[in-house]
């Protein structure tokens, strides 16, 4: 592999210009950015200006035969991430794709079809997960030093206003996939499924309470993990007082995680059971959730050649999950693990053709 990785950027937007640059920035000597797409060769070009990028255009298929990048990064709405994903694999570029990941499982699995033994591969951006604290809690818990896993509450309760949803691709089905539990709860679920594992079957309700959207502004759900630990989940935009919050309880301790966008081991609290055995706290390292330690990993898999963490099956089960809740909500119905799949109205749609019933 040459050194630095060249990396490509589709979408020049905000989460590009504050979180993707920066972090390769950061891994200067083990990527370097090299080029930029945009919806317009104008916006492309400034972007590029702004980041001494070499090339910048408004192709993706030109930039990737022209440039040949190791890594595309996908910063686009959610309604292109799928074909330019499928694009970038075929290129033979690894993938980096924010999310939500895409419309629905059926557009995932066709990123995931497009795949190569040994690479390239997908990965979805789920830095939440790559938090060093939250590593040690994840490996405490495999390990049983927790104990059993019992109850879990996953609260993503955010403010979004009228003018955020002006953005024409937001709160549109055809467009974002969903309401906040696709566009912002996504990545505490997906935090909550590293922790706990495995999900069984899902409960929930949706709402279109005040916001001007085709979605929903407002979803709770039930889960039931294939360990037997039941979780309440809250997705919210209505939310004045902004807060991430993640409650765990398990036969040895209580853990919670407040924070809002990130976080470091001083956002967690520790509460042993009495008589419980405790482990070490803090966490040892306090680095912060980001997408630097995401995509640190990530570069190390693909010099290795090896499918990386939060992708594949990995991340397949949160956007599965996010399905079912809505499902759920639009039919019912309880919804199981595995039920959703071609010929379900569900695998090829977030509300399966029901979205009137919101």
């Amino acid at each position: 592999m040459p050194s630095p990785l060249r990396v490509a950027l589709v979408g020049g937007g905000s989460i590009a210009e504050h979180a993707h640059l920066p972090a390769i920035r950061d891994l200067a000597g083990e990527a370097e950015a090299v080029a930029v797409v945009d919806v317009t060769t104008e916006a492309a070009q400034a972007f590029a200006a702004r980041w001494d990028l070499p090339y910048a255009g408004d192709d993706l298929d030109a930039m990737l035969a022209e440039v040949g990048p190791d890594l595309v990064v996908i910063a686009s709405p959610p309604s292109l991430h799928s074909a330019q994903a499928v694009a970038a694999l075929k290129a033979g570029a690894w993938v980096w794709c924010e999310k939500p990941p895409c419309l629905s499982l059926a557009e995932y699995d066709a990123m995931t079809a497009a795949e190569s033994e040994g690479g390239p591969y997908a990965a979805i951006v789920f830095q939440q997960r790559f938090g060093p604290s939250a590593r040690y809690v994840r490996e405490r818990i495999a390990s049983g030093a927790l104990g059993t896993p019992y109850v879990a509450h996953c609260q993503t309760t955010w403010f979004r206003d009228d003018a955020y949803y002006a953005v024409p691709w937001r709160g549109r089905w055809e467009t974002e996939g969903g309401g906040p539990a696709m566009g912002h709860g996504i990545h505490q679920l997906d935090l909550l499924l590293d922790l706990f594992g495995e999900w069984r079957e899902v409960r929930a309700m949706a709402a279109r309470l005040a916001r001007d959207v085709r979605t929903d502004d407002v979803t709770t759900a039930l889960v039931r993990f294939e360990s037997g630990a039941l979780a309440t989940v809250v997705n919210s935009v209505l939310s004045p007082r902004e807060v991430s919050h993640l409650r765990l309880d398990l036969s040895g301790a209580t853990l919670e995680l407040t924070h809002l966008y990130g976080y470091t081991a001083e956002n967690w609290t520790y509460t042993p059971a009495p008589g419980a055995q405790e482990i070490t706290w803090p966490p040892p390292d306090d680095r912060p959730s980001s997408h630097l330690l995401q995509l640190r990993a990530l570069l190390a898999d693909l010099r290795e050649g090896r499918r990386p963490d939060a992708g594949g099956q990995d991340a397949r089960r949160t956007l599965e999950l996010i399905t079912a809740l809505y499902k759920s909500a639009l039919t019912g119905e309880t919804v199981r693990a595995g039920e959703i799949g071609p010929g379900d109205p569900f695998y090829t749609s977030m509300h399966g053709g029901l979205s009137d019933r919101l």
